[in-house]
């Protein structure tokens, strides 16, 4: 019994002739908006330095000193519409604000350490 169309063989070797042929699909749209998030400049940074605790703005332009302190805000801005980042407001005199990761910005510690450890394997070019 042959495979359905677009199924077994025949679609493996189309698959197979497409990617010599440089054809690529997107594999995964989501995982793709994720990279990108992340991926985006600083993003990465800011959230390995909110791994180890929430902290204020100062002490986040500290943690990745080359940002500039709009970036920081814009970025800070974007993780926290994504969901990965919240901001806490403690009303007073000033008032005191701090950011720190929601569960889902916590859920990729495993994947932000284990891409700081490849980093480190890897000796500067």
């Amino acid at each position: 019994m042959s495979d359905p169309p677009g199924t077994g063989v025949d679609a493996r070797e189309r698959i197979r002739d497409d990617a010599a042929a440089g054809a690529c699909e997107p594999i995964c749209p989501r995982f793709h908006a994720a990279i990108e998030l992340v991926g985006r400049r600083w993003s990465g940074a800011i959230l390995c330095a909110l791994i180890e605790g929430e902290r204020r703005f100062a002490e986040l332009s500290r943690a990745v000193p080359a940002v500039s302190d709009r970036l920081l805000s814009t970025r800070l801005r974007e993780l926290e519409t994504e969901g990965l980042v919240e901001r806490l407001v403690e009303p007073g005199t000033p008032v005191r604000v701090t950011y720190r990761l929601t569960p889902k910005g916590a859920d990729l510690e495993p994947a932000i350490r284990e891409l700081q450890r490849w980093a480190n394997s890897w000796p500067e070019a």
